[in-house]
C-alpha cells in the first residue's frame, strides 16, 4: 500500500490524485457505471455488483440507481437498509451504515474535508473523517451528512437538513445546521394494521 493511500485511511492530509488511489477510484467507477446501467428487474445482478463494489453488504439491502461513490470498499451497509435514488456516498474514510436504515433520495454522505488554508487546498491536499449511521436511522430527502458525523440509532433527520455534528439516538433533528427538535416518544408510536 502506497503512502497516500495509507495517509487517506489514517485520516491525514493526502493527495487524491495519487496513482494507487486513482486506480482504486477507476475500479469503483467501472462497477458504479455497470450498476447504474442495470434494468429494473436485474435484482441478482445488482446484488452481485454491490457485493463486488462495497466493503460489506447485509442481506436484503436495496440501493436504487443512480448511485455514486468514490471507492466503494470503505462502505459497510447493514441488512435491510434501503437507499433511494440519486444518493452520493464519498467514502475517502469509512462510511458505516447500520441495519434497517431508510435513506431517501438525494442524500449525500460526505467524508472528505479540505484545509481552510488556501495554499494546501489549492495544491490538492485533502483529508477525510468517517461517517457512522446507527441501526434504523431515517435520513429524509436531500440530507447532507458532513465529515466525522455519527448519528445514533432510531434517529430521524428531516429533509434538507445539513448534519454538521453528531446526533444522539432516538431523536428527530431538522435544519441547517441540523439541531435536535425533540426525542422520539410514545406519541410517535403507531398501530400497524394487520394484513391478510
Amino acid at each position: 500500500m502506497g503512502e497516500m493511500k495509507e495517509r487517506m485511511l489514517r485520516g491525514e492530509l493526502c493527495i487524491a490524485e495519487d496513482p494507487e488511489l486513482a486506480a482504486d477510484n477507476a475500479r469503483a467507477q467501472a462497477l458504479v457505471e455497470r450498476y447504474n446501467a442495470t434494468g429494473h428487474e436485474a435484482h441478482d445482478e445488482r446484488a452481485r455488483l454491490l457485493r463486488e463494489l462495497l466493503g460489506s453488504v447485509g442481506e436484503a439491502v436495496v440501493i436504487k440507481p443512480p448511485f455514486r461513490c468514490d471507492y466503494g470498499i470503505y462502505i459497510t451497509i447493514g441488512a435491510g437498509t434501503f437507499v433511494n435514488y440519486a444518493c452520493i456516498f464519498l467514502d475517502c474514510a469509512p462510511i458505516t451504515i447500520g441495519a434497517a436504515c431508510q435513506i431517501a433520495t438525494g442524500v449525500q454522505l460526505l467524508t472528505p474535508t479540505h484545509p481552510i488554508d488556501p495554499g494546501p487546498r489549492r495544491a490538492g491536499w485533502e483529508a477525510a473523517e468517517p461517517i457512522t449511521l446507527g441501526d434504523n436511522v431515517w435520513l429524509g430527502g436531500g440530507v447532507i451528512v458532513c465529515p466525522g458525523v455519527t448519528i445514533g440509532e432510531d434517529t430521524v433527520v428531516g429533509a434538507g437538513a445539513v448534519v454538521t455534528r453528531d446526533l444522539p439516538a432516538g431523536v428527530v433533528a431538522v435544519g441547517n445546521p441540523a439541531r435536535v427538535l425533540r426525542e422520539i416518544g410514545p406519541a410517535d408510536r403507531v398501530e400497524v394494521p394487520r394484513l391478510g
